[in-house]
């Protein structure tokens, strides 16, 4: 009982102690966390996990932590700045993917984990499950919504192109272009498809629309009217550039319409979706961009012969109206005819009319005998009518007061009228230096000399308020004399006015 009581004792004492035969020394938590992690490391450097991502989150300095689950189990995961830089797409929850990386612990949380290197999605069905997912997210904002669309330009004077310099793209859009309308075409190089393409292509959207519009142009570039995003057929996989979120909010965000010819006519991306115009494929776009210019030079000829016609279609419809109404006007011979058979007529009764007039005269003339005693019977009757006329005196007196009374009230208009009469009463006549008649002060002031004509003489005068001249003033007219009657020779009798007169 003693020595068994003394094992336990030593197994269950207080104080840790060597065992006899045990040359394994304690490990810390920090030794066992390090072995844990490179036998973890040592085993699974290089898996592929393929899972449904969760809790994705995106720390301030750019690291990207998520959890890899399934139906039975959950892995956390990390992917450090560098990587998710590198990443094609956007992680969201629910995606499923395959992840490459190596398994590792974090000591911290007594956990392992996997530090992804590379991410993609797992299948083109995801691919379009997160396409899906995307498209409904933006159309809710709007950004898909018809009544944001804008019209084309009709006529657009410079066109911009965001696509790969070197493809079949733009030579099949210069192509177009150069057949229908020749246009100035601006290209932004791009890349469109791979790491770093969604960028570009929504840098070189947005860098169209920082162009000033109708301003200054900017480095010489001048600002187009219109914008074509353009690329080649490929899958899904290829033009997953132009399904990326900063794609498509640069294109429904840019001031200048946008053709989206993304791919071929089966193909569709979210950028279709925000564009204002869809294009089957970049030739397409280009034909919908600018007319043809020879349809318009045709449909402007046909404007300008109907707008000629329509010119001339009031000149002709009024000369044929004219023409009408002339032929049922009668005929200038049918109007003169009744007018001049009347003045054969007329020529005709006057012709014989004079004849009788004439026949007349004379048969008066041969039967009127001029005799002595029916001269004398003839001034014997006109001596008696003038006896019976009496010269009455009312008549002369009548005629004289009438004459009286017109010559007095011409007398009294000729003294009112008469200029001589107000400088009898004192009056002053005022001229100036010219002889002009000088009516008010203003102009009195302003005359170096001035005349005033009394009524008998005139004197010349200087304003005070005149500036001083020099040298005497002549008169403008000469000394002004009363008007004295003529005074008839003593003994001439007066003159007796006419009777009628």
């Amino acid at each position: 009982m003693a020595a068994s009581d003394s094992d336990d004792v030593d197994s269950g004492g207080l104080v840790a102690r060597a065992r006899q035969g045990d040359n394994a020394a304690p490990l810390t938590v920090t030794e066992l966390s390090q072995k844990l992690k490179r036998t973890v490391e040592d085993r699974f450097g290089f898996v592929r996990l393929r899972g449904e991502l969760s809790g994705v989150k995106r720390a301030a300095s750019g690291h990207l932590y998520c959890c890899l689950k399934d139906e039975n189990a959950v892995l956390d995961g990390v992917m450090w700045r560098g990587g998710a830089r590198r990443l094609s797409f956007l992680p969201e929850d629910g995606i499923e993917v395959v992840a490459s990386g190596k398994l590792t612990t974090y000591p911290g949380r007594s956990k392992y984990q996997i530090v992804i290197e590379t991410m993609e999605i797992a299948g083109e069905g995801a691919l379009l499950a997160l396409l899906e997912k995307t498209r409904q997210r933006l159309g809710a904002e709007g950004l898909f919504d018809e009544s944001r669309k804008r019209a084309l330009p009709f006529l657009p004077r410079v066109i911009g192109v965001v696509t790969s310099p070197t493809g079949a793209v733009i030579r099949d859009i210069l192509h177009r272009l150069a057949d229908r309308f020749p246009s100035h075409v601006l290209v932004w190089p791009v890349l469109v498809q791979g790491q770093g393409a969604a960028e570009q292509v929504a840098a070189a959207v947005r860098g169209f629309g920082a162009i000033p519009e109708g301003g200054p142009e900017l480095g010489g570039v001048p600002r187009p009217d219109l914008l074509i995003v353009a690329r080649g057929g490929g899958s899904i996989e290829d033009l997953w550039s132009f399904n990326e979120e900063a794609v498509v909010r640069a294109v429904a965000a840019s001031p200048i319409p946008v053709i989206s010819a993304v791919g071929h006519e089966t193909d569709t991306t979210l950028c279709d979706f925000a564009a204002d115009r869809r294009a089957p494929t970049p030739t397409a776009a280009a034909e919908m961009a600018v007319p043809v210019r020879a349809e318009l030079a045709a449909t402007l000829a046909d404007l300008r012969a109907r707008q000629q016609r329509a010119i001339l279609r009031p000149v002709q419809l009024g000369r044929e109206r004219l023409e009408v109404r002339a032929r049922r006007l009668p005929a200038p011979q049918a109007l003169l005819q009744p007018q001049a058979q009347r003045l054969d007529d007329l020529s005709e009764r006057l012709r014989r009319a004079l004849g009788d007039r004439a026949a007349r005269g004379r048969e008066r003339l041969g039967a009127l005998r001029l005799a002595p005693a029916t001269l004398e019977r003839a001034a014997r009757d006109a001596r008696d009518a003038l006896a019976r006329v009496r010269l009455a005196p009312a008549l002369l007196t009548q005629r004289l007061g009438r004459d009286a009374e017109r010559l007095g009230g011409t007398g009294r208009l000729l003294a009112s009228l008469d200029p001589t009469a107000p400088i009898k009463r004192g009056f002053v006549l005022v001229r100036d230096s010219e002889g002009r008649l000088v009516r008010d002060r203003a102009t009195a002031a302003a005359q170096a000399r001035l005349e005033l004509a009394f009524a008998d003489g005139a004197l010349a005068v200087m304003p005070a308020d005149s500036p001083s001249g020099s040298g005497p003033v002549k008169p403008a007219s000469a000394k002004t004399e009363p008007v004295r009657a003529k005074r008839k020779p003593e003994g001439t009798p007066p003159r007796q006015d006419d009777l009628f007169g």
